[in-house]
């Protein structure tokens, strides 16, 4: 039924528009064909990999066609109708009706304080107040510097150019029109792969970590895109990684209860430490201004910060949450770090730059026992959202966006976008270019195997874009530095990278 010879009839007079939705049919048949696509040859997943390519390919071609939208939508219902009967219906997804937060022990507006320190105390035995300070100037002096300049200039960051530059004349959903597969990765099919990233400031590498219990680093360029290099020596599933700020050392987690160090070069382990607690190790990040250090989060509720120079805990850098440790995110400055546990708490610390302390500052329960899966940090979204900010993820079938309204890491909700998202460990990230633009985006997987983009300045209708071609739970999601490719990662194993739309 789909061949790539012939004309396409009348595509010269079809409408932006009209092509837009054409486009989003053939994204649904993709959709429906990735769904299946774990019962074709089960024995041969590379066969499954290939057939997915080409289906997208294909798909792509006669999607610039202008076959009435009708046909199109008929041979979707066809398809699908199709498939069920030739491999039987797939299971029902969970209703996308997004559940209401539940009401939190602590307000957005009363978060909870802690105390460690008595030297903290004031005379009478209370807790100092400490000023919002930073976190206030800062959105002032982001309002500020805008407001200040000339109609039409760039905002002031060292991006804006080259946001500029790409976002042109058009607007944000043409922006964000990721729909062309560039590749699809699938050395760790059949293992889910919960966590990818590009490499820091480059188009082209970018890494990613399987539950079979390995690494695998890939370049995109020059093509054909492949993997570089594979990191081998945890035993057990791998939790999280993060890049150091000048890519040449990965460090990971894994249920192994072991953080090891690999060289991204040839793939060698550098150092293994292991948790003190023999406690399975849940997620890791650097601290952004010393890559020497890196905070370690377990599941015994134990935060640590480990000296990877020497593989020794720092000390003062523990402290232990309410629950598993399974996100973590610095603000930019490094100095404020948030933890979120499987008990549904997001809590912030201050961290000492000079000794590697961590101080325990503020507690927000964002909905009692449900996973805090992913937090982001960001010191300014756009124009129009100046203010330092958090994007999380909690199991509550919403993806959250929260204000940073002081300098110990108060939260306070700015608003929600609805995502199917109830058990799995799901991510979402901010687009690395939103400084310029009108509007600004986010981008989060989600459990119905979609990617979704959403404006975060649109009051209705936030969806920008929506993705589809995973045929699992969507549990990860990476920009490269330009916004050029997208990454995006599965339960079943599969890393799909997408290439923006060329205008």
């Amino acid at each position: 039924m789909l061949s790539r010879k012939g004309t396409c009839p009348g595509s010269g007079f079809l409408s932006t528009q009209s092509a837009c939705v054409m486009a989003a049919v053939w994204q649904q048949v993709l959709a429906v064909d990735a769904r299946y696509n774990a019962y074709r040859t089960p024995t041969f997943p590379q066969f499954r990999t290939q057939y997915i390519r080409r289906r997208s390919q294909l798909l792509r071609e006669n999607a610039k066609c202008g076959f009435e939208p009708g046909l199109r939508r008929q041979y979707l219902r066809l398809r699908s109708q199709l498939l069920a009967l030739r491999y039987g219906p797939l299971s029902e997804q969970s209703s996308f009706r997004a559940s209401s937060v539940r009401s939190s022990r602590t307000t957005l507006d009363r978060m909870e304080d802690f105390e460690e320190d008595p030297r903290a105390q004031g005379a009478r035995g209370h807790r100092r107040s400490v000023s919002r300070g930073s976190y206030q100037l800062q959105a002032q002096m982001n309002r500020a510097v805008y407001d200040e300049r000339p109609p039409g200039s760039l905002v002031p960051t060292s991006v804006a150019e080259a946001s500029r530059a790409m976002a042109g004349d058009t607007t944000l959903s043409e922006n964000y029109a990721f729909a062309g597969m560039h590749h699809i990765f699938d050395q760790h099919v059949d293992s889910a792969v919960p966590r990818l990233q590009f490499a820091n400031d480059d188009k082209h590498l970018l890494a990613c970590c399987s539950l079979d219990g390995t690494l695998s680093i890939m370049t995109l360029s020059p093509p054909p895109a492949s993997v570089k290099v594979t990191l081998k020596g945890h035993g057990g599933p791998v939790t999280d990684f993060a890049w150091s700020l000048s890519n040449d050392i990965i460090v990971s987690t894994s249920l192994d209860g072991t953080l090891r160090i690999w060289n991204t070069e040839d793939g060698r382990c550098i150092r293994e430490v292991r948790d003190p607690e023999s406690s399975e190790l849940l997620c890791c990040t650097f601290q952004p201004m010393n890559n020497n250090l890196t905070v370690v989060g377990n599941s015994k509720h134990h935060l640590q910060v480990v000296n990877i120079s020497t593989g020794k805990k720092v000390k003062g850098g523990s402290s232990k949450l309410t629950g598993r440790v399974l996100s973590l995110s610095f603000d930019a400055p490094g100095k404020i770090l948030w933890a979120g546990d499987d008990r549904g708490s997001i809590f912030s610390f201050l961290f000492d730059m000079a000794t590697g302390k961590l101080t325990k500052a503020k507690r927000l329960v964002v909905s009692e026992g449900s996973s805090i899966c992913s937090i982001s940090a960001r010191s300014w979204i756009s124009r129009e959202a100046r203010d330092p900010s958090l994007l999380v993820n909690a199991c509550v079938n919403k993806l959250l966006l929260y204000r940073v309204v002081d300098n110990e890491g108060t939260l306070q909700l700015k608003r929600s976008f609805p995502i199917q998202h109830g058990s799995q460990l799901v991510h979402s990230i901010f687009c690395p270019l939103m400084s310029f633009r009108q509007g600004a985006c986010v981008v989060t997987g989600s459990e119905d195997a979609c990617v979704y983009f959403f404006d975060v300045e649109r009051n209705t209708k936030a969806i920008v874009n929506k993705l589809q071609g995973h045929g699992g739970p969507v549990l990860d999601v990476s920009f490269n530095c330009d916004e050029s490719l997208l990454a995006s990662a599965d339960s079943t194993g599969m890393v799909i990278i997408w290439r923006r739309e060329q205008k």
